[in-house]
């Protein structure tokens, strides 16, 4: 049987040592003058990052013999659940009376994330709590119905990219989009993608007769315009990379991903301005070259500014007409205060009330994700996306179904809205057949503030089976805690 006071007084050791730590680490933020009503939540996240360094297994299964919190859904309240199970412990082993957090209190951080939430999608349509984000076709800057289809069906923000169309698209669909609202009654939030550094393939050369690189060919990735630079007795292909500091930051053993991982080569030789390297996976048909395919270095560290000269142009709009930006490719704290900087250039006096959604789309935005949701809240209101697709690529799968619940956790403790993006129900919006493994992985975006949808032919079907199956989820999990409703199956 577990010891109530020999537990009380590991907590209480516990408890003591994370308020140092937590003062510690949210000293060196303070640098970054955090604004009044983000403070309590760098603590509780300060807090939360000094409890993750304990191995707490064999507490929580103590705690949960005596019938206490086991700890493990604290994310949004730290200290106040640490606190409230001392003062249990105190009761049960007869030390002196300890007074806990009262509800309000307890529950502040779930309700700061509530608001928080709120305030970037507004308040969720119909019986689900979980918000849509829909990406917008360039087809959307001539048709009207489409913005009209999605105000109909409910959802709650969209998504333009700037990666694709211009600045004249870019206004007709938000002119779509206001002219929704009128319509039905219903504002949906414009959220713009900054495009950030493109990692692309380029001009292509089939160094021999075969159009399709199959496995164990030796392939040729050159800085742009160096493509003369290889031959036939270097590689059978060749094709240029958009960013030469990809080129210049890679090293023999290293791996390269092409086209979202339609193949996969280790790079064998480094020579100036191109590299060599070696196909260790394609499809049995093989895999043909073409220009504006996405590059994945998964193994290289790409230290490049996220922020490009064309999102520097581009701001000039969207800190104007967004809702919201998605900061693409961020991965530094540099990065974070140089689109800062911008946006009070381009929108001085309230640059500060527009929303910044860190995009999390490599190893290094991860390891950093911390100190980016800091460095951002300190000054505007934030919000984490994650990016599924490159984070795959470049942590590879295995990793990226563990490390999506960790960014689940970190940006519940820091009180920020989450939304979980890429491939959501990709099988059905582009072909509207089902797919068990999607419905599945939908279920679990419930999580989540806020569900990301991709274009595709089938998208307005997939958006009605999204929102009813949403609606179910929310009431029987919210967070990492199961709602225990009462069930009928049975």
């Amino acid at each position: 049987m577990s010891d109530p006071s020999a537990l009380f007084d590991e907590i209480d050791r516990l408890r003591a040592q994370l308020r140092i730590d937590a003062a510690r680490q949210l000293d060196k933020w303070q640098a970054w003058r955090l604004e009044p009503d983000f403070a309590a939540s760098a603590t509780n996240l300060a807090a939360y990052l000094a409890l993750r360094h304990y191995d707490l297994r064999s507490v929580q299964r103590d705690l949960m013999a005596l019938g206490l919190s086991s700890l493990g859904r604290l994310e949004s309240r730290v200290l106040p659940t640490l606190d409230s199970v001392a003062a249990a412990l105190a009761a049960l082993a007869g030390r002196e009376r300890i007074v806990g957090p009262d509800e309000a209190a307890f529950f502040a951080g779930e309700l700061e994330l509530l608001g928080r939430s709120r305030n970037l999608f507004g308040e969720p349509a119909g019986e689900r709590l979980t918000s849509l984000l829909v990406t917008c076709p360039s087809t959307a800057a001539d048709d009207r119905s489409f913005m009209l289809g999605l105000a109909e069906k409910g959802v709650e923000a969209v998504r333009i990219n700037c990666a694709h169309d211009d600045a004249d698209k870019w206004a007709r669909m938000i002119e779509h989009v206001h002219s929704a609202g009128e319509r039905t009654g219903r504002r949906m939030r414009i959220f713009m993608d900054l495009a950030g550094p493109k990692v692309r393939t380029g001009a292509v050369a089939a160094l021999r007769h075969d159009k399709h690189a199959a496995f164990d060919d030796l392939i040729a990735v050159t800085e742009p315009g160096e493509l003369r630079r290889v031959g036939k007795k270097d590689a059978g292909f060749a094709v240029e990379c958009t960013l030469p500091e990809a080129i210049e930051a890679s090293r023999p053993g290293d791996r390269l991903s092409i086209d979202d991982g339609k193949l996969e080569a280790k790079i064998e030789r480094v020579d100036d301005g191109f590299f060599i390297a070696r196909v260790v996976r394609c499809d049995a048909e093989g895999y043909k070259f073409k220009s504006e395919k996405g590059l994945n270095f998964p193994d290289a560290e790409l230290a490049i500014p996220a922020l490009t000269a064309k999102d520097r142009e581009d701001l000039r709009f969207v800190a104007a007409r967004a809702d919201a930006i998605d900061f693409s490719f961020v991965q530094s704290v540099d990065d974070i205060e140089s689109l800062q900087d911008a946006l009070e250039e381009v929108r001085p006096g309230d640059w500060s009330q527009i929303p910044l959604v860190l995009k999390i789309e490599t190893p290094r935005a991860v390891r950093n994700l911390p100190e980016l949701i800091v460095r951002a809240a300190a000054r505007q209101p934030a919000a984490v996306m994650i990016a599924r697709g490159d984070l795959a690529i470049e942590m590879g799968f295995t990793r990226l179904a563990e490390m999506q619940e960790e960014i689940l956790w970190i940006a519940e403790a820091a009180r920020i809205p989450v939304i979980w993006a890429t491939q959501v129900m990709e099988n059905l919006v582009k072909t509207g057949a089902f797919s068990r493994g999607e419905m599945t992985d939908a279920a679990m975006a419930a999580r989540a503030e806020c569900v990301m949808l991709n274009k595709g032919p089938h998208l307005m079907k997939a958006l009605g089976e999204l929102t009813r199956l949403l609606g179910r989820m929310d009431v029987h999990i919210h967070k990492k805690t199961p709602q225990m409703r009462r069930l009928t199956s049975w």
